[in-house]
């Protein structure tokens, strides 16, 4: 017997961008911006092709931006 146990948004490490842009209610399109428009930030990690935001990092980020 297995159990599913989802790890709710809030207290993950890391979110897709699908899940960060219903999370921050930012949109996927401008998330992705924010990822090429800064390759040095520390607030996401590449798996392959695919990028993810490091929740607390990227909290962190908009608490210093005056624009997203």
């Amino acid at each position: 017997m297995t159990k599913n146990m989802e790890i709710p948004v809030w207290r993950r490490y890391t979110l897709t961008i699908e899940e960060a842009a219903g999370f921050y209610h930012i949109g996927e399109g401008k998330l992705r911006m924010l990822i090429d428009g800064h390759p040095n930030e520390d607030f996401y990690v590449m798996n392959g092709n695919r990028a993810l935001i490091k929740r607390e990092k990227f909290e962190r980020y908009l608490d210093q931006a005056t624009a997203v």
